[in-house]
């Protein structure tokens, strides 16, 4: 495992390098601000006892909200992406700054406030010379707490579309890529104990009652300024940029292969940029609403799921509904279905084979009588799609004995180990022939249509026009065999998405 993990490092170090600098973009900018706050708050409801329990309660209550929750709960308001993820992680940074600079503050010697005061010393005087200096290395230690926990805890920051290591661990898990996973993780160890270590100096020093004591204090202050002109200064370039396309795509192998593939053409065949945020969680019902705030240009979608969960129509989706799908995005959001790849990536159901030829299952309805005794296995929104869970349900009669929620790269992995029975399948999945599992009839044809094509909003296609010839290219591209193949090469064959997308790109002659 080691040998896999150098290699893949090696041969993908700029990868690595540029999500370890976004992940400690991410978690600076967030570990400053709590400073800032949080500093702030501590020294208050210490000077204002009264408020000192009701505030420390609330951000308790904060702090407890598990961390997918609060993501979920702030997406509507500040969308996808970086500022979210800030926003969470200052929340979480909160309690330690916040609890330790009140315990410092109102922890210093009675004795000595007295003496201060008798010499006619003022408030601030106090604060700013006594207290604080004496209550430093308690704020410390919150502050080294707190930046190992924000450093760990910026992993999450991946599944709604921000950037840093989780997106090398989120993307190794969807792509049954250990070593990649294995990288992101080790590397985000690092940084939080490179900080780590780098605080305890500082702590060291500060601690030290002398003249260096004083320079080392102008050092760190030169330090944060430049750290601090740094990030703005990087936020301001990515602000300043024009001419870039936004394109995001969902936590699926294919979606990333894709993903690469628009990539690809997009800065070949045109002088646009492209900022590509791949695996955004949660796919479309997180995609679908920053489309419309305009945090992303483009995406690939699938025409069952624009029907059944964008426009929200119960019925069976067929092809036949595709211009009535078209201009129902024109009128409502003002996008267009455009490059259409020409693969159905439908979903079926498999189970294990030694229960399929133990009950002799071969249909979606065999399974109503043994279904009781099964445990069913999907990702998260399947169970809350309108054609997900509950649908399948109700059209078979099936009744299942549990259920098990799973992230989509790890259910291969659960139906081989035994510890799910049956689960839901995409027809285009890589794992597919390498599993012992049998593909189920879908007697009833419950199951819609879902051609893949892209989304793109409107106005961004009417600025670029250029954009129109690199739709034209994907149109009718990929069979369904193809996208199992290119699944297959990622999944199994250890390729990278954009290995395998360019792989794919030359071999019909679209590269130059």
């Amino acid at each position: 495992m080691l040998k896999d993990m150098w290699s893949v490092f090696m041969e993908r170090k700029d990868f690595f390098l540029e999500l370890l600098f976004e992940h400690l973009e991410i978690s600076l900018v967030s570990i400053l601000i709590a400073i800032l706050f949080g500093g702030l708050v501590g020294i208050l409801i210490s000077e204002f006892q009264k408020t000192a329990k009701p505030a420390l309660g609330v951000i308790n209550f904060l702090y407890t909200i598990p961390s997918i929750s609060l993501l979920g709960f702030l997406i509507p308001f500040s969308g996808v992406g970086n500022a979210t993820a800030i926003i969470a992680l200052t929340v979480y940074a909160l309690l330690p700054m916040v609890r330790n600079t009140h315990t410092g503050l109102t922890n210093v010697e009675p004795s000595v406030l007295e003496a201060a005061k008798g010499m006619g010393s003022t408030k601030m005087q106090i604060l700013f010379k006594i207290k604080l200096p004496l209550a430093m290395p308690v704020i410390m230690s919150g502050i080294r707490n707190m930046v190992t926990m924000t450093i760990a805890l910026a992993g999450i920051a991946s599944f709604i579309g921000a950037g840093g290591l989780g997106v090398a661990i989120y993307r190794g898990i969807t792509t049954n890529n250990a070593a990649t996973t294995m990288v992101g993780s080790l590397l985000i160890a690092l940084l939080a104990l490179v900080m780590d270590f780098v605080l305890g100096f500082i702590e060291k020093r500060m601690s030290k009652h002398s003249v260096k004591h004083k320079k080392t204090n102008k050092i760190m202050a030169i330090i944060a300024a430049i750290l601090c002109l740094g990030i703005a200064g990087s936020v301001l370039i990515n602000t300043q940029q024009k001419d870039t396309i936004h394109i995001a795509t969902k936590p699926m192998t294919e979606q990333y292969v894709l993903g690469e593939m628009l990539d690809i053409l997009i800065r070949q065949d045109t002088d646009l940029n492209v900022e590509l945020t791949q695996g955004v969680g949660g796919g479309t019902s997180n995609i679908q609403p920053a489309m419309e705030s305009g945090e992303f240009d483009l995406y690939p979608e699938y025409t069952g799921t624009g029907w059944n969960m964008v426009l929200g129509h119960d019925g069976l989706y067929n092809e036949d509904l595709f211009g009535e799908l078209k201009n129902e995005y024109s009128e409502r959001f003002n996008m267009n279905w455009v490059g259409m790849y020409g693969f159905n990536n439908t979903y079926g159901l498999v189970v294990r084979r030694e229960i399929a030829e133990k009950y002799n299952l071969k249909t979606y309805s065999d399974l109503k009588s043994v279904a009781g005794s099964l445990i069913f296995g999907a990702e998260y929104d399947f169970f809350e799609r309108e054609d997900g869970y509950d649908a399948l349900c109700e059209i078979y009669g099936l009744t299942f004995g549990k259920t098990m929620d799973l992230d989509i790269g790890l259910k291969y992995q659960a139906i081989n180990q035994k510890k799910i029975d049956v689960m839901v399948i995409f027809t285009t999945d890589g794992q597919l022939s390498a599993s012992d599992v049998v593909v189920l009839e879908d007697d009833k044809n419950f199951y819609p249509s879902y051609i893949c094509g892209n989304v793109i909003r409107a106005e961004v296609l009417e600025k670029y026009p250029e954009l129109e010839a690199v739709f034209e290219k994907l149109n009718g591209l990929i069979t369904d065999s193809d996208m199992a193949e290119l699944n297959y090469s990622v999944e199994t064959e250890n390729k990278e998405p954009r290995e395998a997308a360019e792989d794919f790109l030359r071999s019909h002659d679209l590269l130059r």
